[in-house]
Order: structure tokens, then C-alpha cells, then sequence
């Protein structure tokens, strides 16, 4: 297996005015502007994108959306298109939030068209997929993980697919306080590179970073870390606070030097 750079996104949700977001970027620029071993990515609300791109300015720490348009103009009111951010100085985007599936009506035909509008203008897509609590418990867990990679990769290139940052994130352990087990994040995580060496073949699927995303706090990012196939986290609430989420990026990067 090749050595996967680990990544840690901080997605702040509806979080943050302008000040707070400068607050908060900064203490943890601070903490990562050098820092090398790790590739640790904000995403701010989309009001906070451009002031929080001149905090992290020459820094490692690199700027992410929390979602996009698949066009790159036109009559759409109150979306944002990949030029728009690119203006910001995004590199990353996440798509397909299971936030976005839920209440916004996303669906893996939508997460399909907004990869392939990220890739063509250079942004790094960031791609969500998880079950809910009922189709866990309804052992659907990896039915409904093939039929998301499936519905967003198509038609989408070996060379495109193997810059893709993917993110597992269970539906039920998202801002619940509950937490996927290492042992069954891992299991999700190796069923998902399985799928992405069908698909694209082994050298490809072994260099995609796969993140885990649910309730991660530093309380827990070291024994997930740790996992083969888990290269990072999506973290929410936790991204909130300085503090605590340097604490789990140098728990994570603690856990992977030591794996």
C-alpha cells in the first residue's frame, strides 16, 4: 500500500460570522502554517471564504467550500459555482453532505455532475458517502455505499478519480454524540477501497484518502487513526474550537507515525 499523506477538513456548517471565522482561522493557522506531514483544510461558511483565504495566505493550511453548483453560471439563485470559488481561494469542496442529501434533495445524479464541474476547474472534491441508522440496522450498510461511490463515479476518469478525497461518514453518528466503532469504520473503509480498485484498479484505490467523518473529537481520532484504511477525518463540531481540533490533528498525525 502506498503512504497516504493523512488530511484532516475542519467542516464549520452554518457556524461563524466574519469575526468569529478569523478568530478561529487564525489560532489554527498558527498551530499548522509549516506543517508538512499532514494536509489540514477549513471549510468556513461561504461568507467567511475570502477573509479566511488571506489568513491562510502562504500557509499549508488550505481553504475548502462546503458545496457547489455544477454550473459554473446562470439562473441559480442563491448557489455558488467552482469559479466562484476558485475567486475565494478554495482547493477543496465537499460534496454530497449527507446534510445536503437530507434536507436539500442532493442525490448521487447531483453529486456526479458537481465532481465532474470541481474537476474540471481544478478544486479538490471532497466525496461524502454513509448509510443511516435504519439501513445499518438493516444490514443495507454496504449496498447503499456501492450504490453512492457507483451513482458519483460514474463516467468520472482514472486520472480524476485518483484525486478525489473520499469521506465515510455514517448517517447516525453524524452530531449524535455516537461514533462508529475503528473496527466498523474500518470495515466501511476497506469496502470502499475495494470498490474504488474495481473501478479504477489497485494503484489507484490504494492513493485515494479515505476520510471518517462522525462525531470525531480527539477523544476518539487516535484509535480510529490507527486503522489501515482510514487517512483522516471530516470533523464538524469538533472544528469548532481551536483547541480541540489541533488536538486532533496532532493526535492524528501521532497515530499514523506510529501505525
Amino acid at each position: 500500500m502506498d503512504v497516504r499523506k493523512p488530511i484532516i477538513a475542519g467542516n464549520w456548517k452554518m457556524n461563524c460570522i466574519i469575526d468569529e471565522a478569523l478568530v478561529l482561522a487564525n489560532e489554527i493557522n498558527r498551530a499548522f502554517v509549516d506543517e508538512n506531514s499532514c494536509d489540514v483544510v477549513l471549510c468556513p461558511p461561504f461568507t467567511a471564504l475570502l477573509e479566511v483565504s488571506e489568513v491562510l495566505t502562504d500557509s499549508n493550511v488550505s481553504l475548502g467550500a462546503q458545496n457547489m453548483h455544477w454550473e459554473a453560471q446562470g439562473a441559480y439563485t442563491g448557489e455558488t459555482s467552482a469559479p466562484m470559488l476558485i475567486d475565494t481561494g478554495c482547493k477543496y469542496v465537499i460534496i454530497g453532505h449527507s446534510e445536503r442529501r437530507q434536507f436539500f434533495a442532493e442525490t448521487n445524479a447531483t453529486v456526479n455532475k458537481k465532481i465532474k464541474a470541481a474537476m474540471q476547474n481544478k478544486l479538490i472534491p471532497i466525496v461524502c458517502v454513509g448509510e443511516t441508522l435504519a439501513e445499518r440496522e438493516s444490514n443495507k450498510t454496504f449496498n447503499v455505499i456501492k450504490e453512492q461511490v457507483l451513482g458519483a463515479f460514474a463516467g468520472i476518469s482514472n486520472i480524476d478519480a485518483s484525486n478525489v478525497v473520499l469521506a465515510y461518514e455514517p448517517v447516525w453518528a453524524i452530531g449524535t454524540g455516537k461514533n462508529a466503532t475503528s473496527k466498523q469504520a474500518e470495515e466501511v473503509h476497506l469496502f470502499i477501497r475495494n470498490l474504488m480498485a474495481e473501478l479504477y484498479g489497485r494503484e489507484i484505490a490504494d492513493s485515494i484518502r479515505i476520510q471518517y467523518g462522525g462525531s470525531v473529537k480527539a477523544e476518539n481520532v487516535e484509535e480510529l487513526m490507527k486503522e489501515k484504511d482510514i487517512d483522516g477525518a471530516l470533523v464538524g463540531g469538533a472544528s469548532l474550537k481551536a483547541n480541540s481540533f489541533i488536538e486532533i490533528i496532532r493526535k492524528s498525525i501521532k497515530a499514523k507515525k506510529s501505525a
